[in-house]
């Protein structure tokens, strides 16, 4: 009789610089979050257009998108941890110069402001390939699936606070002091960063052309029905689906909530990730994973219609931390399908890939849901969004079946070496 035992909650944890890169997560995602609320309400406040918002979103998409590809390229040429230290600082030097242009607010303030969510947008094109790459160099591939629930689990702990901590600071500092805390989170996450350990980069074929490595990455998702089939439920679901850009008008306008109302609103999907996500530590859903990919996509496009059309304030809670606790699940499933059916060398270009599909979506969502509330509405682009969620999922199930029958325990991956267990 087999006896089986329950994996260990707590396998990744027990690698000292997996708890280094949790702690540069918790400043990266505060960092963040408070930046979102801060951002979006202030050029709200400015220019009480949802257009505006929409644009916001464009700025940031632009060189995110633009130069993903060559991220992912460099990220399977270069230290991926040299790179991620460059753009953190990057970032850290954009949240204190919008301090500075928050404090002498003027006519160009709102170019001000653009211009440096554009270049945070650059540093963000080059970062998250790499940060996707050389997070899994950090334990091996059998503890990918808890790291993943870890890292999703602190990051939307992290998600929960900055919202809501931001919502407050907007209403009693001002955008220019929360601004600054942005740049010291920053700053720590940079520390944390700094604290892992270098690790080796894999050779990358020789003579190999930029062109011809950045093309290796965008054929080898396309051959793989499941990590294009996945990647393609969260782009079309987000962008579609996705709501968080026009939270600020649903705050001001329609549930007449304020800024301490929209860091709640912000922070509720946080909080229905981070409960699934920390149940995912203990029962990782590796049997019927892709079943339970297309049905937590299903219910994100549900919970989307309930938010439209709610009127209550506590029902509109609801309703997002619903949106999160299927896309908490939806996350760590995604990350790791891409995780474990990707090789080494792979990994940054695949990683790329996946920020044109996934990490881009969010902006390009808020660009289509600020075009779309402009032209039907707020409240009727939300619920049609949702509607249009709820299609897509029809639409992949049908033409990748393969999603049906995944299980996790089985993953097609690459061996990797050990990296060396300390003591807790």
């Amino acid at each position: 009789m087999t006896v089986q035992t329950r994996p260990d909650a707590y396998a990744a944890l027990r690698f000292a610089d997996f708890r280094a890169l949790l702690v540069a997560s918790v400043g990266s995602s505060l960092a963040s979050r408070m930046l979102a609320v801060a951002i979006g309400y202030q050029v709200y406040a400015l220019t009480k257009s949802p257009l505006a918002l929409g644009w916001l979103g464009l700025v940031e998409a632009i060189p995110a998108v633009g130069l993903a590809l060559l991220g992912g390229h460099y990220a399977d040429r270069l230290d991926r941890r040299s790179i991620l230290l460059i753009t953190r600082a990057v970032f850290t030097l954009c949240a204190v110069l919008l301090a500075v242009v928050s404090s002498r607010a003027g006519p160009e303030t709102l170019v001000l402001l653009y211009s440096l969510v554009f270049v945070a947008g650059v540093a963000r094109g080059f970062g998250d390939p790499a940060a996707s790459a050389f997070e899994t160099r950090i334990v091996p591939a059998s503890v990918f699936l808890n790291a993943s629930s870890w890292l999703g689990s602190v990051g939307q702990a992290s998600s929960i606070i900055g919202p809501t901590l931001g919502g407050l600071l907007l209403a009693s500092w001002s955008a220019t002091g929360t601004y600054g805390l942005v740049a010291a989170l920053a700053l720590a996450s940079w520390v944390g960063l700094w604290r892992i350990s270098p690790r080796p980069q894999p050779v990358p074929p020789k003579q190999e052309s930029m062109r011809s490595s950045i093309l290796s990455g965008l054929q080898f998702v396309r051959r793989d029905p499941v990590i294009l089939g996945s990647m393609a439920l969260d782009l079309f679901a987000v962008l579609f689906g996705g709501v968080v850009a026009l939270l600020p008008i649903f705050a001001t306008d329609i549930l007449k909530v304020g800024p301490r109302g929209l860091g709640l609103m912000l922070a509720a999907p946080a909080a229905g990730a981070l409960l699934v996500m920390l149940w995912a530590t203990r029962f990782p859903p590796v049997r019927n994973s892709g079943r339970i990919l297309l049905l937590g996509v299903a219910g994100f496009g549900v919970s989307i219609i309930v938010f439209a059309l709610s009127r209550t304030f506590f029902l509109s809670l609801a309703a997002l931390f619903f949106t999160g606790v299927f896309d908490g699940i939806n996350m760590v499933i995604r990350k790791a399908i891409l995780r474990l059916r990707t090789p080494d060398q792979m990994r940054g270009r695949v990683a790329a890939v996946s920020l044109l599909f996934i990490g881009s979506s969010n902006e390009l969502g808020a660009l289509e849901s600020g075009v779309a509330a402009s032209a039907f509405g707020t409240v009727r682009s939300v619920w049609l969004g949702g509607i249009v969620t709820l299609l897509v999922v029809g639409v992949v199930a049908l033409r990748v079946p393969r999603l049906l029958t995944l299980h996790l325990d089985s993953p097609e991956a690459e061996p990797e070496p050990a990296p060396k267990v300390d003591s807790v």
